[in-house]
C-alpha cells in the first residue's frame, strides 16, 4: 500500500489541520461572534445544500471514479470527461428554473417554524451547485492520483474563509447578514480554484460526442445519487429537520456535538480518498484478491486509528464543553457519544462502500439509499418529538448500525469477503477496555490541563498496547522509521 500510505499521510495532516481550523470556528468563533439563531441558520442552509448537492451533481463524481480507468484511449477519456461536465446541467438547470418560479412557496414552507429562514432560501441552491461541480472536478483530479491539492482545497479553503469572515464580523467590518452572503461566494471561489487545478492535471479536448457506453454511465449515475449521499443524508437531514420542529438554535447546539464526534473519522477520510480509486482499479481488472486485501487492511487500520480518537474525544468531552463560553452547548454530550459510535462503525467498514459502488452490483445502492433516507427521516419525526436533539443523534446511530451491518452481509454474499481479520476482535477489546478505564474519572485542574494530561496517558497506553500486540504490521513499520 505504498501509494496509499504516502498520500494518506499527507492527506491526514491536511485533514487534521482542517479539523483544527474547523474546531476553532465551530467551538469558539461561531459560538462567540454569531448569535445561536444566526449560527443555526447557517447550519440549516449548508445542510440543506448538502442534501440537494448529490441530485444536482447527478452522481457524476462517483461515475468518474468508476469509469475513467476503464477507458484506454485519450479520445475515449476526453468524451467521458466532457459528458461528466454536461450531465449535471440536465438536472441543475430545470431545478433552478422551477426553484425561481416557486421560490415564494418553497421559502414559506421551509420557514414555517423559523421565519428567519425565508430570506435566505436561495442560498441553498447556490451552494449546492457550486459544491456539486467542485466534487466533480475533485474526482477528476483523484483519478489522476492527484488527491492532495484537492483535499487541501476541500478541507481547508472554506474553513479558512469562515475564520476570516467571522473575525470580520467580530471587528464589525461586516454584519451577520453579510457573513452569510460572503460565505456563499467563497464556495464559488473554491470551485474555480479546483476547476483550474483539475484541468491542469488532465486537459481534455472537449467534445459533444458522448462515450459509446453513455447509457451505462447515465444508468450508473442515476442509481448512485442516493447511495453516494447516504452519509450526508444521515447527518445533514437532522440539521434540516430540527429547525422544522424546534427552535433554530438547536441546530447550532447539535452541530457542535456532531463536529466533535466527527473528528474521529479524520484519518479515515484521508485514507479512503486514496483507497477508493485503487478499489475501482482492482475491480475493473478483476483482481479480487487485491480487493479482499484492501478491505481487510483498511478496516482494521481505520478501526484501530479512529478507535484512539473515539476514546480521546469521549473521555474528554465534558472538559471540552467547559472551555466554551456558552454553557447551553454542553447539552450535546450524549450527541457526541452516539454520533461517535456511529462514525467508528463507519470506519470499521473500511472500503466496503467503494467495493459495492464500483462493482456490477452497484444497483443495490438505490433501494439501500432510499431505505436509509426514509428510515432516518421517520425516526427523526418520532425521536425528536420525545428526545429533542438527542433523538436526532439516536436515529442516526440506529440507522447506521442496522444498514452498515446489511452492507457487510451483502459484500460477504456477493464477494465472499469480510472486513474481519485475526486482529479485529483484539482491536475492539482494546478500544472497549481503554474507554471504560478512563471514561469515569478526570483530574481536578483547569479543563485544558485535564484534557492534555488525560489524553497523554490514554494515547501513550493505547499506542504501546497496539505495538506490543502487533495489531497492525503497517503501523509498526511506520513507527519503526521514527525509532531509527
Amino acid at each position: 500500500m505504498g501509494i496509499v500510505q504516502k498520500q494518506s499521510s499527507i492527506n491526514t495532516v491536511i485533514i487534521f489541520i482542517a479539523f483544527a481550523v474547523g474546531g476553532m470556528n465551530t467551538l469558539f468563533l461561531y459560538t462567540n461572534f454569531l448569535t445561536p439563531e444566526k449560527y443555526g441558520l447557517v447550519v440549516f442552509l449548508l445542510s440543506a445544500a448538502n442534501l440537494l448537492m448529490p441530485l444536482t451533481a447527478f452522481g457524476v463524481q462517483y461515475t468518474i471514479i468508476k469509469f475513467f480507468s476503464s477507458y484506454k484511449t485519450k479520445e475515449e477519456k476526453d468524451r467521458f470527461l466532457s459528458a461528466a461536465l454536461i450531465l449535471p446541467l440536465f438536472i441543475a438547470v430545470p431545478m433552478g428554473f422551477l426553484g425561481n418560479v416557486f421560490y415564494e412557496k418553497i421559502s414559506e414552507f421551509l420557514s414555517i417554524e423559523n421565519a428567519l429562514i425565508k430570506g435566505y432560501t436561495y442560498i441553498i441552491y447556490l451552494v449546492a451547485i457550486s459544491t456539486a461541480y467542485f466534487e466533480i472536478f475533485y474526482a477528476w483530479a483523484k483519478v489522476q492520483m492527484k488527491s492532495t491539492f484537492g483535499n487541501t482545497v476541500r478541507e481547508l479553503f472554506t474553513r479558512i474563509m469562515i475564520t476570516v469572515l467571522l473575525l470580520l464580523v467580530w471587528a464589525k467590518v461586516i454584519n451577520q447578514h453579510e457573513f452569510i452572503i460572503y460565505l456563499t461566494l467563497s464556495y464559488f471561489l473554491r470551485l474555480i480554484v479546483m476547476m483550474v487545478y483539475a484541468l491542469k492535471t488532465y486537459t481534455p479536448k472537449f467534445s459533444f460526442k458522448f462515450p459509446k457506453n453513455t447509457k451505462e454511465i447515465i444508468g450508473y449515475s442515476a442509481y448512485i445519487i442516493l447511495a453516494g449521499s447516504a452519509g450526508a443524508i444521515l447527518l445533514d437531514i437532522d440539521k434540516v429537520m430540527l429547525p422544522q420542529k424546534e427552535a433554530i438554535e438547536l441546530a447550532a447546539f447539535y452541530t457542535v456535538g456532531v463536529f466533535i464526534a466527527s473528528v474521529i473519522e479524520a484519518p479515515g477520510r484521508a485514507m479512503l480518498q486514496i483507497v477508493q480509486p485503487l478499489t475501482s482499479k482492482a475491480i475493473n481488472e478483476h483482481n479480487f484478491k487485491e480487493v479482499d486485501a484492501l478491505y481487510k487492511r483498511s478496516s482494521v487500520n481505520l478501526l484501530m486509528i479512529c478507535g484512539l480518537f473515539f476514546i480521546l474525544i469521549n473521555c474528554n468531552v465534558e472538559e471540552l464543553y467547559k472551555i466554551m463560553s456558552n454553557p447551553e452547548y454542553s447539552k450535546g454530550v450524549f450527541i457526541v457519544l452516539m454520533v461517535s459510535v456511529a462514525k467508528l462503525y463507519n470506519m470499521f467498514l473500511g472500503n466496503n462502500g467503494a467495493i459495492i459502488s464500483n462493482s456490477k452490483y452497484y444497483k443495490i445502492l438505490l433501494p439501500y439509499g432510499l431505505a436509509m433516507a426514509i428510515s432516518v427521516a421517520y425516526l427523526n419525526v418520532v425521536l425528536i418529538e420525545y428526545f429533542n436533539m438527542n433523538g436526532a443523534a439516536l436515529s442516526t446511530l440506529i440507522v447506521i448500525l442496522v444498514f452498515n451491518t446489511i452492507k457487510i452481509w451483502y459484500v460477504k454474499k456477493k464477494f465472499s469477503i469480510l472486513p474481519f481479520s485475526k486482529n479485529t476482535a483484539m482491536v475492539f477489546m482494546l478500544i472497549t477496555l481503554v474507554f471504560f478505564a478512563f471514561y469515569f474519572w478526570s483530574f481536578s485542574f483547569h479543563p485544558i490541563v485535564n484534557i492534555i494530561l488525560k489524553s497523554s496517558i490514554i494515547a501513550s497506553l493505547y499506542v504501546l498496547l497496539v505495538i506490543k500486540l502487533n495489531l497492525s504490521p503497517e503501523l509498526n513499520k511506520l513507527l519503526q522509521r521514527f525509532y531509527k
